[in-house]
């Protein structure tokens, strides 16, 4: 089967288009005919190994698996003894382990059908972002009906689904983004948009009930300024990153900065959850969520899709489509 491969950590140039074996499933495992798959910031922290402390888990040198990628859709092919939940031929997504392939083994608690009404390349641009979206808004966040909320970075990947999931859970979404995806943002259901090229959402006396912050444009003293008495800060993006112990001082200052407040202020990290897949799935189904795709790469590109995305411009989600020759 076609896969990209990557034999060492570094920029996309690491990438390469080629034959390897074709997997088995295990017992608990499924495997997937890959249709599409997404690019994620995720990948690209993987393909250069930053920051360093993930390469105690990823490989120190090298990577451990020659091939990355967490984000697909597909149909099964064929399942292991211990699964009875799938069958061959059904239509699922969900966040596995090395889908920059034809074919991928998942384990079955990764997975999950597919919304019936969305393409491959739909569905492939969900999991990782509308996981941390939901997660981070309902769980951390802890999100009611009526509540003033921020997302800081509503344009991204994430941010286009936290929009959504936002207004689903009955709130008042205002989003920040550049000029440029003003409108985008608008057309996705924020009842406001602020440019912060013109406006700083900080210093504009508006407060909110929960803000959740996907870029770190700020200081946490500014974010708390613009919470009410009992707000909640969810920080799920790029604060304190660096190339040895990446996000961990951010998150300790989230942490001590919460402590004997009454404002909540805490990190977030996504799990992949099949139930969360499902809620997903449902409401997509209802039409509350309908992702928002920039590009479409073809499988031979995800360097140049992975470039693209590292550029930090993405309006919504990058998606890299696999053809099979025999359909």
């Amino acid at each position: 089967m076609n896969a990209i491969v990557q034999y060492r950590y570094g920029s996309p140039d690491m990438l390469e288009l080629q034959q390897v074996d074709k997997p088995k499933a295990g017992d608990d495992e499924v495997l997937v005919r890959v249709h599409a798959v997404s690019v994620n910031p995720f990948d690209w922290h993987m393909m250069r190994g930053k920051p360093y402390l993930a390469r105690t888990q990823a490989g120190l040198l090298k990577p451990k698996n020659n091939i990355q990628g967490a984000d697909m859709a597909g149909r099964v092919e064929a399942v292991g003894k211990n699964v009875t939940q799938f069958r061959p031929g059904d239509e699922v997504y969900g966040e596995v382990k090395q889908s920059f392939a034809e074919y991928v083994c998942a384990s079955a608690n990764r997975i999950a059908l597919k919304p019936n009404n969305l393409s491959f390349e739909q569905s492939a641009a969900v999991p990782m972002a509308g996981l941390t979206a939901l997660q981070g808004l309902r769980d951390k966040g802890r999100i009611k009906q009526g509540q003033k909320v921020l997302i800081n970075g509503a344009s991204g990947g994430v941010g286009t689904f936290a929009v959504q999931i936002a207004k689903s859970f009955g709130a008042e979404v205002t989003g920040v983004c550049s000029t440029a995806n003003l409108e985008m943002v608008r057309s996705i259901g924020a009842d406001h948009v602020i440019d912060y090229t013109a406006e700083d959402f900080t210093d504009n006396g508006q407060l909110y009930d929960l803000i959740f912050d996907l870029v770190g444009t700020h200081s946490l003293r500014s974010f708390r300024g613009a919470l009410t008495t009992n707000g909640v800060y969810v920080m799920c993006g790029d604060i304190g990153m660096g190339n040895w112990i990446g996000p961990v001082t951010g998150l300790f200052k989230v942490i001590l900065s919460s402590m004997f407040r009454s404002q909540t202020m805490t990190p977030m990290l996504a799990k992949v959850k099949q139930t969360d897949l499902v809620f997903l799935k449902e409401l997509i189904e209802a039409g509350d969520i309908t992702p928002v795709i920039d590009r479409t790469y073809p499988l031979s590109e995800i360097p140049a899709a992975i470039r693209y995305l590292e550029q930090g411009h993405a309006k919504g989600k990058v998606v890299i489509t696999i053809p099979h020759s025999d359909l």
